[in-house]
């Protein structure tokens, strides 16, 4: 990738085509080069970015803070320093790939944003300032869901849950607050003790477990927590990075949970067994990792990590591959044509009802006189009994 300032975030794009595209921010650097958004494409097969950017943006004003990309790949929004959130709409047509800049009326002047996210499908946009004002719009029309202007002392992270019922969200004061949505209004705060720090949090995203995911600190101690959304209780922790974490991701399909630390490594988590599957040892040497973002195509299990020392990098998950749905079917088939050739040799070489070994003396007999009978036999020349049918 081409150099230029130090990247201040990444993320993944991904676009109707079926193609996968990441947009990197990167800051300006005094009197050599100015703050910019930059396109780049992915390539899954060495798991690389291009060399050059597909497109560029200068920012006239400001250094980018936050970037979130809407699930349409479409459109992104950026907040920066000057206070500003802008929007930035993609436009592909044969190859060529442009970002148009476009004004979000309700978001200037609004302060820097620490936090940006958008739903799951996409219908609700959340920012959450570095002054602790949360506000919830609905996308694209920005009506106001919820403006609460004393949310939090100081955002830390936020996450929508697959529904998008509700929102979590923690501080730097170590607190945490969820959401309700529809209603607009805070529902809860999770419960800690007076020595722990809740500071990142993702909800689980497979559909079937209704749990959120939060990293507390107790000290030096740093464990993954779990709450059940349906009551709000804590049901349990247990270590994983076993360090300080300072971001966390989960991937759409909600089977990894991924954990970057402050010195540059990462772990990737399978949720079902809370057990690691991978680990990245100083993937980012002795520097915080500020992006960690799974690849947006379940069929390709890579992660994109970015710091202000190494830049953006794409690694490629040491976890098992995943079945697709052709290799199912055909699994499907190949049993069903074994099940049925092992039932022909089975019926053609065992001693079924209808194939049962012959005595000594015993004369063979058709397979249709045994069903239909033997008009000459005992048992139907006396089905009338002794004195014939009967004559109506």
């Amino acid at each position: 990738m081409e150099g230029g300032g130090h990247v201040a975030c990444a993320a993944w794009i991904r676009r109707p085509e079926n193609r996968n595209l990441v947009v990197i921010c990167r800051s300006s650097i005094r009197d050599s080069s100015p703050a910019v958004l930059e396109l780049f494409s992915f390539d899954p097969v060495t798991t690389s970015l291009s060399s050059t950017p597909l497109a560029t943006y200068v920012l006239e004003e400001g250094d980018p803070m936050a970037v979130a990309v809407h699930p349409s790949g479409d459109e992104l929004v950026c907040s920066t320093t000057t206070g500003d959130c802008k929007l930035f709409e993609l436009y592909a047509q044969e190859g060529y790939i442009k970002l148009v800049a476009k004004k979000l009326h309700a978001l200037e002047g609004v302060g820097p944003q620490k936090c940006l996210a958008f739903s799951v499908e996409g219908s609700v946009f959340a920012t959450g300032g570095v002054d602790g004002h949360l506000r919830i719009l609905k996308w694209p029309s920005m009506q106001i869901i919820l403006d609460e202007p004393r949310a939090h002392k100081s955002f830390r992270d936020m996450d929508f849950s697959l529904d998008t019922e509700f929102l979590a969200s923690t501080s730097t004061d170590g607190s945490a607050r969820i959401w309700k949505i529809n209603d607009g209004v805070p529902l809860t705060t999770l419960t800690r003790n007076s020595d722990e720090r809740i500071e990142l949090c993702r909800f689980s995203k497979d559909g079937t477990k209704p749990f959120l995911f939060c990293t507390v600190q107790k000290g030096d101690k740093a464990v993954t927590a779990v709450w059940d959304i349906s009551t709000w209780n804590k049901i349990g922790h247990k270590r994983l990075l076993k360090k300080p974490a300072s971001v966390m991701s989960m991937s759409l399909d909600g089977k990894y949970l991924a954990q970057g630390s402050k010195d540059g490594d990462i772990c990737v988590v399978d949720v079902k067994k809370m057990e690691i599957c991978h680990w990245s040892k100083r993937l980012h040497l002795g520097t915080c990792i500020a992006t960690l973002e799974f690849c947006p195509r379940e069929s390709i299990r890579v992660v994109l990590t970015t710091s202000v020392e190494w830049g953006a990098v794409a690694t490629k998950l040491s976890v098992p591959a995943d079945w697709k749905e052709w290799q199912i079917y055909t699994l499907l088939l190949g049993l069903f044509l074994a099940s049925a050739i092992a039932f022909y040799v089975f019926f053609e070489n065992s001693d079924s009802f209808w194939n049962f070994p012959l005595g000594k003396n015993q004369l063979s007999k058709p397979f249709t006189g045994s069903v239909i009978g033997d008009p000459q036999s005992s048992d139907d020349q006396n089905m009338w009994g002794p004195f014939g049918p009967l004559e109506m």
